[in-house]
């Protein structure tokens, strides 16, 4: 939130314009399903491990699919329900197990949970952005998330230390505030279902480092749904958009 208020002040970017009561009501309900998703994503790579976590949170374009013809009524393509399927069989075999008492499944149970919310808050984005700047949308939602959060976690503020503040900051500057601004920036362009398509492609990252630096070691199993969800992503980019629209003038 700091940083992205020093962000707005250095380009001047505008952080109060333009924002009446309906954009502070969407800026809040975004930044509610923004908490939502962290909390579920955190809790899901403490439970399961980072592999399981992400390919969990990869769901989220499926749902953004799954959304947009139930709120939005629009009309989905062969190609993209080919695309569906194979995220729902590479979830299947990414699930350790359907024992409810694993800790793997729990944890991919979570991660679905944080990709549930994180579809609804790109779907959300897209009208919170319209017309407004990316750092003001950014802005507003992590001040909600910072407000909704600070009672929870208020006492263990005071124990963390110094390595665990650099740590914090690394996470909030760069893998969230950076991050955040710029997946915002791109609905400018691109609707939330080829941005979600994009973006799931984190999984493939998060298994390499989770391997590389946790030891994570991936089943042959988990191997094959990673495979699956990736090759969804990829084909979706061979999947015509539809005709796009520019949020701002």
């Amino acid at each position: 939130m700091l940083a992205l208020l020093a962000f707005a002040f250095v380009q001047r970017c505008p952080i109060v314009q333009h924002l009446n009561a309906f954009k502070a009501g969407l800026f809040i309900l975004s930044g509610l399903l923004l908490a939502a998703h962290w909390v579920t994503f955190f809790i899901a790579i403490k439970v399961g491990g980072v592999a399981v976590a992400t390919l969990g949170f990869a769901s989220f374009p499926a749902f953004i699919a799954v959304l947009d013809i139930l709120i939005f009524r629009e009309k989905i393509h062969l190609k993209e329900s080919i695309l569906l399927a194979l995220v729902t069989l590479g979830l299947v075999l990414v699930t350790p197990s359907f024992d409810m008492a694993d800790q793997g499944t729990l944890g991919l149970l979570w991660g679905l949970g944080s990709g549930l919310s994180f579809a609804l808050l790109a779907i959300t984005n897209r009208r919170a952005a319209k017309g407004v700047d990316a750092v003001q949308v950014a802005f507003w939602q992590n001040v909600t998330v910072a407000v909704v959060m600070l009672p929870f976690a208020s006492t263990g503020l005071a124990e963390l230390g110094t390595d665990d503040w650099v740590n914090l900051a690394l996470l909030g500057v760069f893998c969230t505030g950076l991050s955040q601004y710029l997946f915002i920036k791109s609905l400018e362009r691109l609707n939330a279902r080829s941005a979600g398509m994009i973006i799931s492609l984190e999984p493939v990252y998060a298994i390499a480092c989770a391997w590389w630096l946790f030891q994570e070691e991936p089943s042959y199993r988990m191997l094959g749904g990673a495979m699956l969800i990736v090759l969804a992503i990829l084909l979706s980019a061979q999947v015509k958009a539809p005709k796009q629209c520019v949020l701002s003038d």
